[in-house]
């Protein structure tokens, strides 16, 4: 059974969304703070689906800690703001889907279920295959239709950043982080020449990484 961590203040809520989890089949556990959550093991769940109004610590840090720590684990947003700015800023923060209250209990479950069914890819594993797209972490190495693909540095690390969280809205302001160097690379307003670059280099691969508007980009899942 995969692993789920719901971190959910409110105890009506958390009770049948922890129920409806287990009887879907999924190994639930429930965190009542944000300050609990913080603490958990992230490496030990498949998904972790996280309410925002949180005591203790508010969803956005334990957001911003996971994703600060490397975690790749998956977060679904569970809230009943519903904001077009929350939902940007949980993006940018690394959330990989978000669902507003109230919602239907199938849904939610229809939307784990969806993100568990794409394959966890850890951040030393070997290679990725998306598609004709294939990227050799240990080597290096980036082929398209098994033609190989000369790239940059930062090209390499950029395609591969987006690899590992196929499907999720990656922000601009967390590749700069962790993927340039402001005294050679640029910053965030040279990122967009960056991709683009990528792009015309993966050919028609490269159409499968998605610009999604305010927030960055995204490395489109699916054959």
């Amino acid at each position: 059974m995969a692993r789920v961590l719901l971190v959910e203040d409110d105890e009506k809520l958390g009770r049948q969304v922890h129920d409806g989890l287990r009887a879907a089949g999924f190994d639930a556990e429930w965190a009542k703070r944000g300050d609990e959550a913080m603490a958990a093991d992230f490496a030990s769940f498949a998904l972790v689906i996280l309410d925002l109004m949180l005591p203790g610590a508010h969803g956005f840090d334990v957001l911003k800690a996971l994703r600060t720590e490397h975690h790749q684990v998956p977060v679904l947003v569970l809230s009943a703001r519903q904001s077009t700015a929350d939902k940007i800023r949980a993006l940018e923060l690394g959330a990989d889907d978000y669902l507003t209250k109230p919602f239907w209990p199938e849904e939610l479950i229809a939307r784990v279920r969806a993100r568990l069914r794409r394959p966890a890819l850890s951040s030393d594993a070997d290679a990725m295959q998306i598609g004709s797209l294939r990227i050799d972490l240990r080597a290096r190495k980036v082929t398209v239709e098994d033609a190989a693909v000369d790239l940059t540095r930062v090209e390499f690390e950029l395609v591969a950043a987006l690899a590992r969280r196929r499907g999720a809205a990656v922000s601009r302001a967390w590749l700069v982080e962790q993927i340039l160097d402001p005294a050679r690379d640029g910053d965030e307003r040279t990122l967009d020449a960056h991709v683009s670059r990528l792009r015309r280099k993966l050919g028609d691969a490269g159409k499968r990484i998605s610009t999604v508007w305010g927030v960055g980009y995204r490395m489109e899942d699916g054959t």
